[in-house]
C-alpha cells in the first residue's frame, strides 16, 4: 500500500492530486473529493471506521470531506483545514493544456526559461521548484494533511486528528460554511473538543524578495462593498438632459481606487488599498440612448478596523464623488450655455444612501407585501451568482424609487471573511515559540509569526474575530442575507476555536508561474507540522 512519507511519495500525492482539474464549479471539483475519500478508504484505519470517513454535500451538489482519526480515549482534537479548488487556468495561454501536469510543464518551463521574469529563472536553475496550478494553491498543502492523518493512523499523536478538505474557498467559501453544521455534529456523536484549527495556506511573500518564512496566527478580513450609480436616461443628442451613470462611477473610481484612507497597519502588516474588481453599466444592447445604471464593486482589506470604520469611509468617498459630480456637470453646462442660445441647466443632485435606506423607502411606497413579492419573484427566476443578483435585488428597489435619480446606493455582495487572529492567544504563542525554536535547531531557518494570513482563508469561518463589529452592520445592508443567502453568525460563535497556518513555501499563486519550493515543503515541513500538532496537543 502506497504510504505518503518520503519526498518522493508526497510529490507522487501531489501531482495526482493537481491532475484533477478541479477549478471551482467544475465537475473535476467534485471528482477530486471522491479522489481523496478513495485514497483513504484504502487505508486499514478507515477500512475498519468506516463511520469516520464522510463525504458531505453542499446544496449545490458538490461535497466536502471529513476524515477522523481517534487516537486514544481523550476528547482532544486538532483540525486540519485545506480546501481542494482551484482557480483557472486561461492565463498560462499556449501552456494551458500543461497546467495540470507538473512534472511536463516544469520541464516546459525550463526550456523557455530564457523568455522568463529572471526570478522565475532563478528558481528553475535550482531545480527545487514544481510549477502546475495547484501545486502552491493549496494542494502541497493536502498533501503534507494527508501524510499527518496517515501518522495519526499510525499512533504517532496523543489525540484525534479531524481532516476537512473543503470547495469553493476560491470563490465564496459555501464549502467551508457548509462545514459548520457538519463540525459541529461530527463533535458532539464522537464527544470531541476542538483544541485549534490549523490550515496549511501556502505563505504569501510580503514584497518581492521577500525571502521571510512564514507562520500565521490569523486571517485577514475582506468585505465587497457595491456602488449602484442609478442615472438619468437621454438621448445622446441631449446629454444635458440626463446624468450618465459611466461618467458617475467614473467619479466614483477616483475616489476609492488606491485610497490611502482603508490602508491599515497592524504590526508588520499591512491591508493593500481598495481595487475595483467589477466595473460597468447595464445596459443590455447598443441604442443612443445611455444607460440607466452602472455598477462598480471593491475588493476591501481589512485586519482590525470595525465595519462601522469601513462604512463610514466608504459613504465618505461616494458622497465626495456625489459632490464631484454634480460639479463637474456644473461645469459643463455653464460651458455649452455660453454657446449654445437659451440653454439653462437644472441644478442636479446626487443622493448619497445605504440599501437599507432604499428599502425602506420602497416599503414606505409600496407596502412590504409589494416588495416581498418582487424580490421573491426575482428569486424564483435567479440564474445570475452572488455579485450580479445583488445588484439585481438593487436594481429593482432603485426601479420603485425612480424620481430619487441620480443616485449613488452602497450595499455588500458576498463573499464576506471577517477577519480572525490568536495572535494574542499564550496557547498559539507558545505553539509558535516551540516550533520557530524546532526549527532553527534542526535546520537553521528561522519563522516568521506574522499575526495576519493575507491571502485571505477559511480560518475566517472559525477564529476568533480581531475587531469589536456587529455583523448586523453589514448583513443589513446585503440583499442576499434576506433572499437565499444566510451567514451562519450563531454557529460561527459556537465553534470559535485558537487558530494557526503553517503551510509550505511558493511563489505566484494565482498567476501562470504558480510554483511550489521543494525543499522546505517536502523535507523540513513535515517534521515541523508533526512538532506543531504534538505541542497543540500540550
Amino acid at each position: 500500500m502506497k504510504t505518503w512519507q518520503t519526498k518522493e511519495q508526497l510529490l507522487d500525492l501531489l501531482s495526482s492530486l493537481v491532475n484533477h482539474q478541479s477549478i471551482t464549479g467544475s465537475n473535476a471539483e467534485i471528482a477530486l473529493a471522491e479522489y481523496l475519500q478513495h485514497l483513504l478508504a484504502q487505508k486499514p484505519y478507515f477500512q475498519e471506521n468506516p463511520d469516520h470517513l464522510q463525504l458531505h454535500p453542499l446544496e449545490d451538489g458538490r461535497r466536502l470531506l471529513t476524515a477522523l482519526v481517534k487516537g486514544n480515549d481523550s476528547p482532544e482534537t486538532v483540525i486540519l483545514l485545506s480546501h481542494f479548488d482551484v482557480v483557472g487556468v486561461d492565463d498560462y495561454g499556449s501552456l494551458k493544456n500543461l497546467a495540470f501536469y507538473p512534472e511536463e510543464l516544469t520541464k516546459e518551463m525550463a526550456n523557455m526559461k530564457e523568455r522568463l521574469p529572471e526570478a522565475v529563472q532563478t528558481d528553475i536553475s535550482s531545480g527545487e521548484w514544481l510549477f502546475g496550478r495547484g501545486t502552491m494553491d493549496m494542494k502541497a498543502g493536502i498533501t503534507l494533511h494527508l501524510s499527518m492523518l496517515e501518522k495519526a493512523m499510525d499512533g504517532e499523536f496523543n489525540g484525534n486528528i479531524l481532516l476537512l478538505s473543503v470547495p469553493d474557498e476560491e470563490v465564496n467559501s459555501q464549502g467551508m460554511m457548509t462545514s459548520l453544521p457538519v463540525l459541529e455534529q461530527v463533535k458532539k456523536e464522537e464527544n470531541l473538543t476542538y483544541n485549534a484549527c490549523l490550515n496549511g495556506e501556502p505563505m504569501f511573500s510580503k514584497y518581492p524578495g521577500d525571502n521571510h518564512y512564514y507562520v500565521y496566527a490569523g486571517s485577514i478580513g475582506k468585505v465587497l462593498p457595491g456602488f449602484y450609480c442609478y442615472g438619468q436616461e437621454s438621448h445622446v443628442g441631449e446629454p444635458f438632459a440626463g446624468i450618465n451613470p459611466n461618467l458617475m462611477v467614473s467619479f466614483l473610481s477616483q475616489q476609492l481606487e488606491l485610497n490611502e484612507a482603508f490602508i491599515e497597519k497592524v504590526g508588520d502588516d499591512v491591508t493593500p488599498p481598495p481595487v475595483s474588481l467589477m466595473q460597468r453599466d447595464l445596459k443590455e444592447h447598443y441604442s443612443v440612448q445611455t444607460p440607466n445604471a452602472a455598477i462598480a464593486m471593491y475588493n476591501v482589506l481589512y485586519l482590525k478596523q470595525t465595519f462601522q470604520e469601513i462604512n463610514d469611509k466608504l459613504l465618505a468617498g461616494a458622497r465626495t464623488a456625489a459632490g464631484n459630480i454634480e460639479r463637474y456637470i456644473q461645469q459643463k453646462s455653464n460651458h455649452f450655455a455660453g454657446v449654445v442660445n437659451d440653454f439653462t441647466m437644472p441644478d442636479s443632485h446626487v443622493a448619497v444612501m445605504m440599501y437599507e435606506d432604499l428599502y425602506r423607502e420602497a416599503v414606505k411606497r409600496h407596502g412590504e407585501e409589494e416588495v416581498t413579492r418582487r424580490q421573491n419573484l426575482l428569486v424564483s427566476q435567479r440564474d445570475q451568482g452572488d455579485r450580479d443578483f445583488s445588484t439585481i435585488l438593487v436594481q429593482e428597489l432603485a426601479a420603485m424609487c425612480k424620481d430619487l435619480a441620480p443616485m449613488i446606493v452602497l450595499f455588500y455582495s458576498p463573499p464576506f471573511y471577517p477577519a480572525v487572529s490568536s495572535f494574542d492567544d499564550p496557547y498559539i504563542q507558545h505553539v509558535m515559540e516551540d516550533i520557530r525554536d524546532y526549527t532553527r535547531a534542526h535546520y537553521q531557518l528561522d519563522l516568521t509569526v506574522a499575526e495576519f494570513f493575507t491571502g485571505l482563508s477559511d480560518l475566517s469561518f472559525v477564529g476568533p474575530v480581531s475587531s469589536e463589529s456587529r455583523l448586523q452592520q453589514l448583513t443589513t445592508n446585503m440583499p442576499l442575507q434576506h433572499n437565499g443567502f444566510s451567514f451562519p453568525e450563531n454557529i460561527m460563535e459556537q465553534l470559535t476555536m485558537p487558530i494557526l497556518n503553517i503551510g509550505p513555501l511558493g511563489k505566484d499563486p494565482h498567476q501562470w508561474t504558480e510554483r511550489l519550493e521543494l525543499t522546505y515543503s517536502f523535507d523540513h515541513l513535515p517534521s515541523i507540522l508533526t512538532e506543531a500538532i504534538h505541542r497543540l496537543f500540550k
